[in-house]
């Protein structure tokens, strides 16, 4: 294929030739899909209708379970259609789409951890000020920009990754994935795309030191609280954020560091398997087994 115009679709990574297999991946992904989906909509369900989870904390969690449930239903759907179809196929646009909204979700996602950091700190290191500074105007403000931060990002990434020009259509991957739609360009090195990762490695940087940073100053309040109880229950409500950001920046690092391989093998589809599609199945289950009222609610929730 000489230059872009030329392509109307691209072809996705096939698992296997066999039918059985193919159907085989079509179960275990529907069961992953739905699993995902089921916590992360009890998630949303139990902020949304129990006042007693009426807080900054639980709308931050309600938010990130929409941004989970987003990243795997763009995704994982279109692959489960192939396997049970025993096809290839996703269209130009279809592609355009994944990845707008696969790094738009992404990047929504991280953004919101990093808030989510800071209203850890605020609530720990000055809990007289809690109420004051994470108020419901400032919250949905915040909430409002990082749904538009990550939307301009997805947008950004997107404008970079098909402003080349594409030799081939195969994507090794089951999904557009920016460096395997990147390896299929004609012209080498794509200077803007470059520059956007470049910056986005420099976005990332900055949030995770200032991750770093809130916690060092969370655990240094909570040592000084002189209570064993008091320190547990500060540290019980940062344990499973701190667990969930780092499953999430240590699965990115183990699929993106490594070197690439320019034919598919297992152990890139499952390293793109632990980073996209474990961290919204585990996030509502990490927040659920930690947390006292989410467990009260779900419990609730399900005898109904």
């Amino acid at each position: 294929m000489e230059n872009q115009t030329t392509v109307s679709y691209f072809l996705l990574l096939e698992f296997s030739k066999n039918q059985h297999m193919q159907l085989l991946h079509f179960f275990l992904f529907s069961v992953l899909y739905l699993a995902t989906v089921t916590a992360n909509i009890l998630i949303i369900s139990a902020v949304a209708f129990d006042h007693r989870l009426q807080s900054p904390m639980y709308f931050f969690l309600m938010n990130l379970a929409l941004q989970d449930l987003g990243i795997v239903s763009v995704i994982v759907p279109k692959s489960m259609i192939n396997f049970l179809m025993d096809t290839r196929h996703i269209s130009y646009f279809g592609c355009v789409a994944q990845i707008f909204l696969f790094m738009s979700f992404e990047a929504s996602d991280f953004s919101l951890l990093t808030v989510m950091a800071y209203d850890r700190y605020v609530a720990i290191c000055h809990p007289l000020h809690y109420e004051m500074v994470m108020n419901w105007k400032y919250c949905t403000e915040i909430i409002i920009l990082v749904w538009v931060t990550g939307l301009l990002y997805g947008m950004l990434h997107t404008t970079g990754t098909f402003s080349i020009l594409f030799c081939s259509n195969v994507v090794n991957q089951f999904f557009c994935e920016i460096p395997q739609l990147l390896k299929l360009s004609c012209s080498g090195l794509n200077l803007l795309e470059f520059g956007i990762l470049m910056a986005s490695f420099i976005v990332v940087f900055g949030c995770f030191t200032f991750i770093v940073v809130s916690y060092a100053l969370i655990f240094k309040a909570v040592f000084r609280i002189p209570s064993e109880q008091g320190r547990q229950k500060a540290l019980s409500t940062c344990i499973p954020h701190l667990t969930v950001v780092s499953m999430l920046l240590l699965n990115g690092c183990l699929a993106y560091m490594r070197p690439s391989s320019n034919t598919p093998s297992y152990l890139d589809i499952g390293l793109t398997v632990l980073y996209a599609l474990l961290p919204p199945l585990f996030n509502p289950i990490i927040y659920s087994m930690r947390n006292k009222n989410i467990k009260c609610v779900l419990s609730q929730l399900w005898r109904f």
